[in-house]
């Protein structure tokens, strides 16, 4: 190889090694940035801690069920049934058992129709109590793991209430109990109690004399009647 053919090629390659070093240092300056001495803006993201769903508080069945227009309206829901259960005293079993009389029996025990291992399980030494069955009407799947039932509930508590009222209107053997006794007023408040009327603590408010008086009253005059 001649002199002038290695100069050749160890010139071509400094001169690549130049072009690589001087695009890295163009590339460096080009997209460097020096980050702020202090942020334009600090949002402050406070943590919250979400409350889990209220507990449902089940209806007053004392006040609910006497309600005529219920049952009348549980009468249109049960058509939601009516694929699968019959409502009539001795109606024929379906895919589901007649449902006549229900409240107040034990669970899986209409004759004549064959009850899934999941249910009978489920029924024992239980009652349809109206929280049972209100239970049950909103998720019979998840109420009574493995039954052969389908239906995915009804998950209005007011199409609950009215089927409820019809059951009960179909010759229920269940009580309906007593309403719900209404909440007790509250007391009012300290202070606002009037002259000669009965504080919050359950004492009487006495008028005090005016600035410069006395309760004394003056010799030879006739005390002042009582008030009653």
């Amino acid at each position: 190889m001649s002199d002038l053919t290695f100069n050749k090629i160890a010139g071509g390659v400094l001169a690549a090694g130049l072009v690589i070093f001087g695009l890295r240092e163009l590339t460096t300056i080009a997209f460097h940035s020096e980050p702020p001495e202090k942020p334009g803006y600090a949002v402050a993201i406070q943590e919250t801690t979400e409350a889990g769903p209220a507990a449902e508080v089940a209806p007053d069945w004392g006040t609910v069920l006497l309600d005529p227009a219920n049952a009348v309206a549980g009468q249109a829901v049960s058509a939601k049934c009516a694929s699968c259960h019959t409502f009539t005293p001795g109606g024929a079993n379906g895919t589901g058992p007649n449902l006549y009389g229900t409240l107040g029996k034990a669970p899986a025990m209409h004759a004549g129709y064959a009850y899934s291992a999941a249910f009978t399980g489920f029924a024992a030494g239980k009652t349809w109590t109206f929280d049972e069955m209100d239970a049950f009407l909103k998720a019979p799947a998840k109420h009574v793991p493995g039954t052969k039932m389908t239906f995915i509930g009804l998950k209005k508590q007011e199409e609950r209430v009215a089927m409820m009222a019809y059951l009960q209107s179909l010759g229920s053997t269940l009580a309906i109990p007593a309403p719900r006794p209404a909440e007790v007023a509250a007391a009012p408040a300290e202070g606002a109690a009037g002259e000669g009327e009965p504080t919050a603590t359950g004492s009487t408010a006495v008028a005090q004399p005016a600035p410069g008086t006395t309760t004394t009253p003056p010799a030879g005059a006739a005390p002042a009647p009582a008030a009653r």
